[in-house]
């Protein structure tokens, strides 16, 4: 009797390498597919499919690797569970960026196989993604590598320092709520549609500002998202106490650039819960403001020297010293999830407020199952 293959996604824009993917883990046995339905991928990713839950499952039923396809009921990231726990399969895979500890620990908890494929075409076709489909993907996303939290002024106004940033090509579609900005993302995307305009960086990064945060904002969302966002390649921006910073160091060298984008490797997490608050419990202290601002000076070093163990250290200090103002960055599935990796880096941290989004290891090594990014650089 044949093997049972489950993977799940939401598969919009059906594309070569998607069917790529299902050949792929057909390989393994009869091929089940869960699709997200469009809800689901509406609350992931914060924007409504291309094609409706419908369309989809017509198209993949028609592909000849797939045995059967069906609309998982559940929400989240693994809304495919009780379709998993009904079909009982042999093996669950996934694609390197499609890897999240909770996958790995539901089907620990099934008895069930799980695989991680790499991306990678069909022999003689171009490499595919959907967010290479998708027109609205030339906005970037950013990182924050540390200081993050000074562009708040109940932060900086104890101490200032800098929040250093690197602008990302959108070679993932991160999800919502991954700490990537990918909120202040969407409002650029509303405000001046696929692509950013050509003009002063920080003058178009402060109306992107003002366009994410009118009049009325109750949570008002750090600068340096727009700052990462608008400025290529790495960007450090110092806080005194105010929403803007008072100076922008801006490097684009090539070198620093490649340095860093190779240094990087991203766990993901799955998009933060919506129960989540990072402001509970919080406590802000000149002490601790300083150790945050002396992190990021320590990283901004590390990188103009291009020393990967200083990077990976000087990261893991930021990450340390904003845990100490905002404890509930940390929880038991986070350091679980360092012990596991740590071994493996000189540096971690979480990206944007934790809580989900990506577990950002430092090292000079691969790290498996770790998701890479590219730095954008400025176009001619």
């Amino acid at each position: 009797m044949a093997k049972k293959v489950l993977v799940s996604g939401c598969f919009d824009l059906l594309h070569s390498g998607h069917v790529a993917f299902f050949k792929e883990a057909a390989a393994y046995g009869d091929l089940y597919v869960a699709l997200g339905s469009d809800k689901t991928v509406f609350d992931l990713k914060g924007r409504p499919t291309i094609n409706s839950e419908q369309e989809r499952l017509f198209m993949i039923k028609a592909v000849s690797f797939v045995k059967d396809v069906f609309i998982s009921q559940g929400s989240g990231i693994l809304d495919f569970e009780q379709e998993m726990r009904t079909l009982q399969p042999d093996y669950f895979i996934v694609n390197v960026d499609g890897h999240i500890p909770e996958k790995r620990a539901l089907c620990q908890d099934l008895g069930v196989e799980y695989v991680i494929l790499e991306r990678r075409p069909h022999e003689g076709l171009e490499a595919r993604s959907t967010t290479a489909l998708r027109q609205r993907e030339y906005i970037p996303y950013r990182i924050d590598l540390a200081g993050g939290w000074l562009d708040q002024p109940y932060v900086s106004e104890h101490y200032p320092g800098s929040v250093i940033t690197i602008s990302l090509e959108p070679t993932l579609e991160f999800n919502e709520r991954s700490g990537m900005a990918s909120s202040t993302r969407r409002s650029a995307i509303d405000l001046w549609g696929p692509k950013l305009p050509i003009g002063n960086h920080e003058k178009l990064a402060k109306i992107l500002f003002c366009y994410d945060n009118p009049p009325g904002t109750k949570i008002i969302s750090g600068s340096q998202d727009t700052i990462g966002i608008v400025f290529p390649g790495l960007a450090k921006a110092y806080y005194e106490g105010e929403y803007w910073p008072t100076k922008i160091e801006h490097v684009q060298d090539e070198s620093l650039l490649q340095f860093v984008e190779s240094s990087l490797h991203l766990i993901s997490l799955g998009p933060r819960y919506a129960e989540y608050d990072v402001l509970v419990d919080t406590t802000f202290s000149r002490e601790l403001a300083k150790a945050l601002a002396e992190a990021a000076e320590h990283c901004w070093d590390a990188i103009l020297n291009q020393d990967v163990r200083d990077f990976g250290c000087a990261i893991r200090e930021s990450f340390e010293a904003q845990v100490a103002m905002f404890p509930h960055m940390m929880n038991e599935r986070i350091a679980s999830l360092i012990d596991e990796y740590g071994d493996q880096a000189y540096g971690w941290k979480l990206s944007g407020a934790g809580g989900g989004g990506y577990l950002i290891l430092v090292s000079d090594q691969p790290i498996p199952d770790a998701t890479r990014v590219l730095a954008r650089r400025e176009v001619a």
